[in-house]
């Protein structure tokens, strides 16, 4: 018979697929022969190993046994009804005990039969059980070694049960699909030898039906490697594209903005780390070609500064800048930071956000179109369609992962192409910086400014409440200031405010002496102002806030921060939280305080941000904790739809197929070479859909 090519054609063909099962399969995503190829067993079954039933020892232990039937009952009444089937293979009894579907395998099973059991073997008195045990029924002694193999076991759900869509249903199908079809090879034959891959036929039937333990794994690493090779070609493709357009806008002066700040106004020295993610800057926007750069570096390492270098950059050549933040609170906070640098400077900076009033947004729209306005500042108000500007050189995003990769494209449309510098203020860890930054070139800031002491963090429990409240006095007497941060609870903004208003109340009778503030989100912008000039004017000691503080103002003073259920925070978050204060030359603080009940992750938080204060280690434990999805915190993120690579566990083949990618789009960027045409199939409407939303197509 004639294989036909895998293709998208659908599975109803197949036999035995009613209506019912075909709509139990969609629901796992699979509806047609490419869907089915590349459902993956979730899991192996080792029955290679059939075991005496006299040798069990019933502690929980996965076996396979193999006996004739030689007693079925139903036991028990109505809905606690079981069946048991008793096994003996000549040394021993085993029972398999089903407490569903007991109507099903009754109907199965008949004595004299031979059949084989796989499942946790479970002693109880003197009899030894397995419960649902998977089971194979065998015809004469000779099928046992077709039996004892390596079985796939497929994702399953309700739907499947239902249909009594089974393992063994599943494997059949895909074993006549792999021999009716032919699967044609796509990676080039070069790096399949490099590699040491098997063929991509070889690797689905290793991957559904191995023959060992090592099969599998090495069909899986071929498929990861397959996914994350084309994702990181496209990157590279998306990168070539860029450098290969001479677009970008050329800011050869270095004037009077840039030398006067640097060298008349910056109070303070740059670090090494500063001043080469400045270099970095100057060699991107010098190039002719347009820059996509991230700034990544710990809380405090000094981002603003390098970010307002580049700004300046675009003011002495004539352009004007953007400044986007994710939210109006963080957007406000940048709008004064700026406003305050640069005041020596005669530079006009506007605020661009939702909330405005109309007479004052069209004052800034109108500045801005006319050229008047150099910086704005702003949140996702910047983008919007009525938004234009006279000459848009340069646009800083922070908080990149809050924004996403569209947004990113849609600032792009805003001028000839502007240069774009995204800051990360939540250190990025490498593998996700591969992935949902891949088409950004990076720098990265090490160490602390001059001065900056690390913060010691302890965990104290309630226990030791009272020790914690002296330990303030005594720094609040030395002239020091504290933050006791309540969290969100359930994302209630009511339980938020209760919560925090509850320890405020307490707090004021706890510290009379002093004088307190209270921070919540449901305040004004006006109340909130007032609440942090206040702190940082020493008019207030101790501040109570829910996490609205997260992104709040620099307060060197402030040496202690508290913060209450700890463990109910994100390890991200916790450092966040922890950057506000060690801002100035006090030795500084943190306090964890959970609840009484702690769960395992929770502990493992809390201990993490003991251990250290580097945030790349951090973002390390928090995206093995929590995985890249909700690390982002957002499904405008950017981030990959991977289904077999999972980009946390498999960064060393993330690395190859970085490397590997790079390689062969510098030597056949538009994959002309004859080699490359099986590839060429597969990569373009791949890459027509990743170019498009990272603004490229």
């Amino acid at each position: 018979m004639t294989k036909n090519s895998v293709c998208q054609l659908s599975i109803s063909k197949l036999s035995g697929l009613s209506t019912k099962r075909l709509d139990a399969l969609a629901s796992e995503g699979v509806r047609t022969e490419r869907d089915l190829l590349n459902f993956f067993p979730r899991r192996y079954l080792d029955r290679s190993n059939v075991q005496k039933i006299n040798h069990l020892m019933g502690s929980g232990e996965e076996v396979t046994v193999v006996g004739k039937v030689v007693n079925l009952q139903e036991v028990g009444f109505k809905r606690s009804k079981r069946l048991e089937v008793a096994i003996n293979d000549g040394t021993g009894i085993v029972k398999g005990v089903w407490f569903r579907g007991a109507s099903y395998f009754k109907k199965i099973f008949k004595e004299g039969d031979l059949v084989a059991f796989f499942g946790p073997a479970k002693r109880y008195g003197k009899s030894i059980t397995i419960a649902h045990p998977e089971v194979d029924k065998l015809s004469e002694e000779g099928d046992v070694s077709n039996f004892s193999k390596i079985v796939p076991i497929y994702p399953s759900n309700k739907e499947f049960s239902k249909t009594r869509l089974t393992n063994k249903i599943v494997a059949g199908w895909i074993e006549t699909l792999l021999n009716q079809i032919t699967i044609n090879e796509f990676l080039p034959q070069n790096l399949v030898k490099e590699m040491k891959f098997p063929s991509r036929a070889e690797a689905y039937r290793m991957i559904h039906f191995p023959e060992d333990h090592s099969e599998h794994k090495r069909a899986l690493n071929r498929f990861k490697f397959e996914e994350l090779f084309l994702f990181e070609m496209s990157m590279e493709k998306i990168h070539h594209t860029v450098e290969e357009r001479k677009s970008g806008h050329v800011f050869s002066e270095t004037g009077n903005y840039t030398s006067k700040y640097f060298n008349e106004l910056l109070p303070f020295q740059l670090t090494e780390g500063q001043i080469s993610s400045l270099a970095d800057i100057k060699k991107d926007v010098r190039s002719g070609k347009q820059m996509n750069r991230l700034i990544q570096g710990d809380v405090g390492a000094g981002k603003t500064i390098v970010a307002i270098g580049a700004l300046l950059m675009a003011l002495d050549n004539g352009f004007q800048a953007a400044f986007l933040a994710p939210t109006e609170i963080l957007a406000e906070q940048h709008y004064r930071t700026l406003a305050d640098h640069l005041k020596g400077l005669d530079i006009n900076v506007r605020l661009l956000v939702g909330g405005q009033k109309s007479k004052l947004r069209m004052d800034v729209l109108t500045d801005l179109e006319g050229g008047g306005c150099q910086i704005v500042v702003g949140t996702h108000a910047i983008i919007q369609e009525d938004v234009r500007f006279h000459k848009l050189g340069l646009a800083v995003i922070d908080e990149q992962h809050r924004f996403g990769v569209k947004q990113r494209a849609e600032l792009l449309n805003k001028g000839s192409h502007p240069h774009i510098l995204v800051m990360s203020a939540t250190p990025i860890p490498r593998s996700l910086a591969m992935t949902v930054y891949a088409d950004l070139d990076i720098s990265i800031i090490k160490g602390l400014p001059a001065g900056r002491k690390p913060i010691k963090t302890a965990i104290r429990g309630n226990k030791k409440r009272e020790g914690v409240w002296d330990f303030v006095r005594t720094e609040v007497n030395d002239g020091g200031q504290v933050y006791v941060i309540y969290p969100l609870v359930e994302e209630s903004e009511a339980l938020d405010l209760k919560d925090a208003t509850a320890g405020y109340e307490k707090l004021k009778s706890q510290f009379p002496d002093f004088k307190l503030g209270l921070l919540h989100g449901r305040m004004k912008s006006d109340e909130k102002d007032a609440i942090m000039k206040a702190f940082i004017a020493n008019e207030i000691q101790i501040l109570v806030s829910t996490t609205v503080i997260e992104v709040g103002v620099d307060v060197p003073n402030a040496s202690v921060m508290i913060i209450e259920h700890a463990e109910r925070f994100g390890l991200s978050q916790l450092h966040q939280l922890r950057g506000r204060i060690g801002r100035g030359e006090r030795q500084s603080y943190c306090i964890l305080m959970p609840d009484v009940k702690v769960s395992k992750a929770g502990a493992f938080r809390l201990k993490t941000m003991e251990e250290t204060n580097d945030g790349f280690k951090i973002a390390e434990a928090d995206l093995k904790l929590r995985g890249p999805g909700d690390f982002l915190g957002t499904k405008q993120s950017g981030l990959p739809d991977f289904k077999v690579a999972d980009i946390v566990e498999d960064q060393f083949i993330l690395a190859q197929a970085k490397e590997k990618a790079k390689e062969l789009i510098q030597k056949d960027a538009d994959l002309k070479l004859p080699e490359n045409q099986s590839l060429k199939k597969i990569f373009e409407p791949y890459h027509k859909e990743k170019a498009e939303f990272y603004g490229m197509g």
